[in-house]
């Protein structure tokens, strides 16, 4: 308990002694006409391997035993006479200082340590500079142990995305977020910003999603962090809310190019194209700024809507879309235009075209085993040949089921209600086959399948 007393002292000194962001600043000037050990070089060094060394011991038990300690004393010094000399100082500070807040009662004194906690961020920044990295963990300990500063957190973690874009971290981001439903909820800021915050973040997210697609512990985690944030959006991401919020801002900018974007693909995201301001946004950025994109939007309104050859014009327009995400839905959406249209050989082709571009897709698959069982009468002439296109039919849904499984209730309710189609035992011995036999199935399909009997 005695120690305790004595680091809570150490600690309380640095607190009372000047050491906010302004003050830090004042001093890193006076810091500056020395070198990076400060004035007094030989004791600095010293302290810093002091405190290093039974910070290391602590480390490696687990931060259980009571070298910390032993670290405070010498890690103060170095904090206060020759904070230039290693960026651990604040690395370290900031684990020593939360574990001597852990270990406090008295909420007063526990109040301090935050103080010289958020302390030790802004000195690093000042020192160090990594501004936007600095300010984004600044910002999460805030949360978690200053609830009040709402206003605080929200604007602190906001400085750190601005700096940081892409690099931000995904505690910063989940953390801003909820920062910006407290602004919200306590009447700070209206609930477009919340969808303009979770916009941002969205894109951040989903940045490095697709950029750690190979690292499957990174890819894990962001995946986490994008589950965290839709969480907190789910109950202000309903159609009922999204679509008044920004018809009011297309009625006030509707020739502004970004929030354009920003509605469409939020509308888009969150399945709200049924509203009509889908369509209207969609057709004015087409207008405005005819591109690969804003024409997909548009033609898939127009297939919504079922004008289906006028949809097509517009998903041609996609053709060499660098977003391959795009291109490959463009191509499965002509294929359903096609295929509206009855022209299936070439609803085919371009269903094909998608599942080059994104093999995973088994929508496709299901698109044209739909094809195949529905040609099946009209591509044969006896009880055999009516019947031949089911098998085609159902050997696309166990493709479909096999690169997307996500898919496996639909298709399999296809394969169930198809394969009663198949022809009967006598049929296929009739016509001089046996089961597991190939058959090449003609007409526009013309495919190599199976021969299989119908289980009844």
């Amino acid at each position: 308990m005695r120690s305790n007393l004595i680091l809570f002292a150490l600690l309380s000194i640095l607190v009372f002694t000047g050491y906010q962001p302004v003050a830090a600043q004042m001093e890193a000037e006076e810091a500056n006409k020395y070198g990076k050990y400060g004035p007094d070089s030989i004791t600095c060094v010293m302290n810093i391997s002091l405190y290093r060394e039974f910070y290391k011991q602590w480390k490696s038990s687990g931060y259980k035993n009571q070298t910390i300690n032993d670290a405070v004393g010498s890690w103060r010094w170095v904090f206060k006479n020759c904070p230039k000399g290693t960026q651990n100082t604040y690395i370290d500070g900031v684990k020593i200082v939360t574990y001597l807040m852990g270990q406090e009662k008295d909420e007063a004194r526990k109040s301090k340590y935050v103080d010289t906690l958020m302390m030790v961020y802004d000195q690093r920044i000042v020192y160090f500079n990594k501004e936007g990295y600095v300010l984004g963990r600044k910002g999460v300990d805030m949360y978690k142990y200053r609830t009040e500063a709402y206003e605080e957190v929200y604007n602190t973690l906001k400085r750190s995305v601005e700096l940081e874009g892409n690099k931000a971290a995904g505690p910063t981001l989940v953390y801003y977020f909820r920062a910006t439903i407290s602004m919200v909820k306590n009447g700070k800021a209206d609930t477009g910003v919340i969808v303009d915050v979770y916009d941002r973040i969205s894109g951040i997210v989903d940045y490095n999603i697709k950029k750690n697609e190979g690292n499957q512990k990174k890819l894990a985690n962001w995946e986490i962090v994008k589950g965290n944030v839709e969480l907190s959006f789910e109950p202000f991401a309903t159609c009922k809310d999204l679509v008044p919020l920004y018809r009011k801002k297309f009625a006030e900018s509707p020739d502004d190019i970004e929030l354009l974007k920003k509605i469409t693909g939020m509308l888009d995201k969150k399945k709200c194209q049924e509203d009509p301001l889908y369509f209207e946004t969609s057709k004015k950025l087409y207008e405005l700024e005819p591109s690969p994109s804003s024409a997909y939007l548009l033609g898939k309104m127009l297939l919504r809507e079922g004008k289906y050859q006028e949809s097509i014009k517009y998903f041609e327009q996609v053709e060499g879309c660098k977003d391959e995400e795009v291109h490959s839905r463009a191509y499965k959406y002509m294929a359903e235009a096609y295929r509206a249209l009855k022209d299936f050989p070439i609803a085919r082709k371009f269903a094909l075209k998608a599942a080059g571009i994104n093999p995973d897709d088994g929508e496709v698959y299901i698109i044209i085993g739909d094809m195949y069982a529905e040609s099946a009468k009209e591509c044969g002439n006896d009880d055999l040949t009516k019947r031949v296109a089911y098998w085609a039919a159902v050997d696309k849904y166990y493709k479909a089921k096999r690169v997307d499984p996500e898919l496996s209730e639909i298709v399999n309710k296809r394969i169930r209600s198809y394969s009663i189609y198949f022809p009967t035992t006598e049929t296929i011995f009739f016509y001089d086959l046996k089961e597991g036999d190939e058959y090449t199935v003609g007409c526009w399909i013309n495919e190599k399948t199976k021969v299989r009997a119908a289980k009844q």
